[in-house]
C-alpha cells in the first residue's frame, strides 16, 4: 500500500495538496492512539442505552428538536427509521425506536451544515486525510457541488447546470452500457421505481445495488428453493414460535428492536439458539430501556443455547443438525420428519437424506468447531419444536458458499415442515430500511421478462433485456474503461465495496462520478475526471411539491409496505427530494426521446404510485391501501403454504461441505460493525458491547493464536490477505485478545475492506466474501506492546 502524506486531522490544507503529485489516500487514516480495551458487556440495552440515545439525539439536534423527531420515528403518522428494516409492531409505544435508530435519526437531523464555505476551506486532498467519523460529523450537505476537471476543491453549481452536465456525459457515451447506476437501500419505493425506469429508458440494465453486497445470497437461495427471494414470516409469527434460531446475526447492534421481540419470546418459554463465532451481548441478556422497573435488575436471559461456530463453519453445523434429526427419525420413525408435508409439498428429499447419511460426524465437528454434544442439544430443541423460525443476516450471506449456507437452513425447515404455518418459517433480516423495497421496485441488473414486459407496456417503450452489471462486474468494467459514468443514488460506494484500492482505481478511471447524498462521505473524495455531489432530503424532512406535502413508501424485512412522512423543515432550501432529482435528471438526459411526463409525476407522488400499481403485482390499489394505518402485506406464496417455484414445490438441495482452506499460520477473518456504526456510517469510536473504546483499527484473535505467533495484547500489527496468489495489506491494527474460535479473526469494516479481494465472492449470488478472508498477521515495523485491557 502506497504511503501518502496526510494533513493534521482537523486542519484544512488548501495550498500544498494542489502541488502534491501523490493521489489522496482512499483508506481511512491510521489512528494516532490505540483503543482502550475492557471486558465485554454482559447485558444489552438498559440505562447505558438510554444515556447513549440522549447523548446522540440531544447532542446532534438539541433537546427540543431531538425529542420531537424521536417521537415521530416508526409511528403510523411519522417517518420510517433511516436505519434497519425491522418491522413495526401493530400496537406501537410512544418511543418506538432503539438506541441505534436514535443515532441514525440524530446523524440525519443534525444542526451542523456543510456549506460552500466549508468546501472553499477544504481541498479534496485535505478531506481525504480525515477519518470517516470526522467526515460524517461535519453535518448536512446544503447545495449541489461540482469538482471540475483538474480542480482541487468542490465549488457550488446550480441544479439545472448539474443535470445538464450529467446529460452531456451520458449522451456522449458510445453505448448506454458505458454507464452504471448504483442504488442504496435507503431510497424510497417511489424514487427507486422512477430511477430504474429512467435507467431502462436510457437503455441499460446496469443497476448494481447494495443488495449485491448483503442479502443477494438470501434472495438467490430462497428463490431457488421456495420460489420467492424474501422471508416467509411476519412479526406476529414470533409470538407463536416455539424455537428461534438466530444465525450469523448480531441484533443487539444491527437490529436492536429485534431484542424486544426476542425478549417477549424468551419470557413465554420460546427456546432461542444463537449461532455465531463471537458471543454477542445482544443475545445474552437484554434490559428493555422502557421497562423502568427492570432497569436495575439482571435483564432477561435470551439464549437457551449458544453454538460458537468457526467462521464459515455453518454448512458443517447445519448438516450436523440435519444428520442428527434423520438419525433420530431412523431410531423412532415418525417422530421427527414431517413425512406428509415432504411428500405433498417438496422435491429432493431422498437425495438430501442420502447426503446426510454420507456426512461424517468427525468432519462436522472439525469443520464447524462445535462439539457433537452441543449439536445434538440444538437438534433436540429443533425436534421438539413444532413451530420454528430461522433468522440470519450477513454472517451467512458473505461467504463463497453463502447460498449453500442458506439452503441448508431451508433443508432443516422443510425437514420439520416449518414453513407456511403460524409461528414458523425463514427470516433473512435486512440491514437497510428499504433494501428489499428497492428490489421489488425493479432495482436489479437481471430483471425478469414479465417485469420488463409490464414496464414497457405501461410506458410505451422496449426495455433492454440483456443482463446488466452487478457491483463486482461494475468495478471490473470501470477498471477496464468499459464504464465511463458512475451515478450513485445514495450510499457510500467506495467504503461499502470490497477491495478498496481496486474500487478507487475503478472510480478514478471514469469521466464523471455523481453521488446523491445527505452527508459528506469518503466516496465523494475518490472521483472521476469530474464529480458531482447532489444533496437530497432526508427521511426526517418534510417534502412539499406543487400539489402540497408528500409522503413516500418503503418495504420492511417482512414484506409490509407503508408510508413515511418527514417531520421537520429541510436542512437547506436548496435540497431536492430523490424522486424530483431522478425526474429532473431523466428529463434532462432523455428529452424528447421519452414520452414519460417526468416532471408531472413528481408534482404529486400519488401519480407515481398509480404507475407502480399497474406494473408490479401486489400493488393494486396502492394509493388507498398504503394510506391505511400500518400499510399492507405484499403477496407471499410460501408464507401461505404455496411454493412458487416452477415445479410448484419446495426443493431440498444437496451441498458439499466446504473444504479447509487455511495453510499453517493463516487465520480466517470476518468483517463486522461496531456498536457505534450503521453500515459505513460511523456514529462514534466505541464498541460498547465488545468493550473496545476510542478506536476501530483492531484485530480480535484467540489468546492462544496470539501467543503462537509471538504477539502480545495491544501490539501493532499488519494484516495481509491471501487469495489466488495475490496479497493485500492493511497496516497498523491493534491486537485484541477475544473469545473467538481458534484460527479465526474479526475486524471492523470499512477499515479492512481493503483486504477483501474483488473476485472472492459467493457462488451464484456474487456477493463479496467479506466474512471469509484468509489472512496472516505480522508485527508492524514500528510495533510495540502498547498495553491492551483484560482478555475477555
Amino acid at each position: 500500500m502506497a504511503e501518502v502524506q496526510r494533513s493534521e486531522e482537523g486542519t484544512p490544507d488548501t495550498a500544498t495538496s494542489a502541488l502534491s503529485p501523490v493521489l489522496p489516500p482512499v483508506q481511512p487514516p491510521e489512528e494516532s492512539t490505540p483503543p482502550r480495551v475492557d471486558a465485554p458487556s454482559q447485558v444489552a440495552g438498559g440505562i447505558p442505552a438510554v444515556i447513549s440515545t440522549m447523548k446522540h439525539a440531544w447532542g446532534e439536534m438539541g433537546a427540543v428538536r431531538g425529542t420531537r423527531l424521536l417521537l415521530k420515528v416508526n409511528q403510523k403518522d411519522g417517518f420510517d427509521c433511516p436505519g434497519c428494516a425491522w418491522p413495526d409492531p401493530g400496537h406501537r409505544s410512544v418511543a418506538e425506536f432503539c438506541e441505534n435508530g436514535a443515532k441514525a435519526v440524530a446523524e440525519e437531523g443534525t444542526t451542523e451544515r456543510v456549506t460552500p464555505d466549508f468546501f472553499r476551506q477544504w481541498s479534496v486532498a485535505a478531506l481525504s486525510a480525515q477519518g470517516d467519523y470526522w467526515l460524517g460529523k461535519q453535518g448536512r450537505l446544503t447545495q449541489p457541488m461540482v469538482l471540475r476537471e483538474g480542480a482541487t476543491h468542490y465549488t457550488p453549481i446550480a441544479w439545472d447546470e448539474a443535470f445538464a452536465l450529467v446529460a452531456e456525459e451520458l449522451n456522449a457515451l458510445d453505448t448506454p452500457d458505458a454507464a452504471s447506476f448504483y442504488t442504496s437501500g435507503r431510497t424510497s419505493n417511489e424514487a427507486a421505481f422512477l430511477y430504474q425506469l429512467f435507467v431502462r429508458q436510457f437503455g441499460t440494465n446496469n443497476l448494481p445495488d447494495c443488495s449485491n453486497m448483503c442479502h443477494e445470497s438470501s434472495g438467490t437461495a430462497l428463490g431457488e428453493t421456495l420460489g420467492i427471494g424474501k422471508g416467509t414470516v411476519t412479526l406476529e409469527d414470533f409470538d407463536h414460535a416455539q424455537a428461534i434460531f438466530v444465525i450469523g446475526q448480531n441484533p443487539g447492534t444491527n437490529h436492536p428492536r429485534m431484542l424486544t421481540t426476542l425478549q417477549a419470546a424468551a419470557r413465554r418459554g420460546c427456546e432461542i439458539v444463537s449461532v455465531n463465532p463471537l458471543p454477542e451481548t445482544g443475545l445474552n441478556r437484554f434490559k428493555h430501556p422502557q421497562e423502568v422497573l427492570h432497569l436495575l435488575g439482571p435483564g432477561t436471559a435470551l439464549n437457551s443455547l449458544f453454538l460458537q461456530v468457526r467462521i464459515n463453519g455453518d454448512v458443517a453445523l447445519l448438516q450436523g443438525l440435519g444428520k442428527a434429526l434423520l438419525e433420530r427419525e431412523e431410531a423412532q420413525p415418525g417422530s421427527v420428519v414431517a413425512r406428509g408435508f415432504i411428500e405433498d409439498k417438496t422435491l429432493g428429499f431422498e437425495a438430501y437424506a442420502r447426503n446426510m447419511r454420507e456426512v461424517r460426524w468427525e468432519d462436522v465437528v472439525e469443520q464447524s468447531g462445535v462439539s457433537r454434544e452441543q449439536i445434538l442439544a440444538a437438534a433436540d430443541i429443533l425436534a421438539r419444536s413444532e413451530r420454528t423460525i430461522f433468522c440470519w443476516a450477513m454472517g451467512l450471506t458473505q461467504h463463497r458458499n453463502a447460498v449453500a449456507n442458506i439452503q441448508e437452513i431451508v433443508n432443516l425447515t422443510l425437514l420439520r415442515g416449518s414453513v407456511g404455518k403460524q409461528g414458523a418459517g425463514v427470516c433473512p433480516v435486512r440491514g437497510h430500511s428499504n433494501v428489499q423495497g428497492d428490489r421489488t421496485m425493479g432495482i436489479w441488473e437481471r430483471p425478469r421478462p414479465a417485469f420488463l414486459e409490464a414496464l414497457g407496456r405501461e410506458f410505451g417503450f422496449e426495455p433492454p433485456h440483456h443482463h446488466g452489471l452487478d457491483v463486482v462486474a461494475a468495478l471490473h468494467a470501470m477498471n477496464e474503461g468499459r464504464v465511463r459514468v458512475f451515478f450513485a443514488l445514495g450510499g457510500n460506494f467506495l467504503s461499502a465495496t470490497p477491495d478498496t484500492e481496486f474500487t478507487a482505481r475503478a472510480l478514478r478511471k471514469t469521466r464523471l462520478t455523481v453521488h446523491v447524498s445527505t452527508k459528506l462521505n469518503r466516496a465523494h473524495l475518490v472521483h472521476g475526471l469530474r464529480a458531482l455531489i447532489l444533496p437530497c432530503l432526508g427521511r426526517t424532512e418534510r417534502d412539499v411539491q406543487a400539489t402540497g406535502p408528500q409522503f413516500v413508501t418503503v418495504e420492511n424485512s417482512m414484506g409490509v409496505v407503508h408510508a413515511t412522512r418527514g417531520a421537520v423543515a429541510p436542512a437547506s432550501e436548496h435540497l431536492l427530494s430523490e424522486p424530483v432529482i431522478v425526474a429532473r435528471l431523466a428529463s434532462a438526459v432523455l428529452g424528447s426521446r421519452s414520452s414519460v411526463p417526468w416532471l408531472s409525476l413528481v408534482e404529486d407522488y400519488d401519480r407515481v404510485r398509480e404507475r407502480i400499481a399497474r406494473v408490479i403485482p401486489g400493488f393494486e390499489d396502492f394509493n388507498r391501501r398504503v394510506r391505511e394505518p400500518g400499510g399492507f402485506f405484499l403477496p407471499n406464496g410460501p408464507r401461505e403454504g404455496r411454493f412458487t417455484t416452477e415445479s410448484g414445490k419446495a426443493h431440498f438441495t444437496v451441498h458439499a461441505m466446504p473444504p479447509e482452506v487455511l495453510a499453517p499460520g493463516q487465520l480466517m477473518m470476518m468483517t463486522l460493525r461496531t456498536h457505534d456504526q450503521f453500515n459505513t456510517t460511523v456514529y462514534g469510536l466505541d464498541d460498547r458491547y465488545r468493550g473496545i473504546r476510542g478506536g476501530r483499527r483492531v484485530v480480535m484473535m484467540h489468546p492462544k493464536d496470539i501467543q503462537e505467533r509471538g504477539l502480545a495484547a495491544g501490539q501493532m500489527v499488519d494484516l495481509t490477505s491471501h487469495f489466488q496468489g495475490e496479497t493485500r495489506v492493511a497496516r497498523r491494527f491493534v491486537v485484541v485478545p477475544y473469545n473467538i474460535p481458534r484460527r479465526c479473526a474479526a475486524t471492523y469494516f470499512p477499515e479492512t475492506n481493503v483486504l477483501v479481494p474483488v473476485d472472492s465472492f459467493a457462488e451464484k449470488s456474487r456477493t463479496p466474501a467479506s466474512k471469509s478472508v484468509v489472512i496472516t498477521v505480522a508485527p508492524s515495523e514500528e510495533s510495540a506492546a502498547l498495553g491492551a485491557g483484560p482478555t475477555p
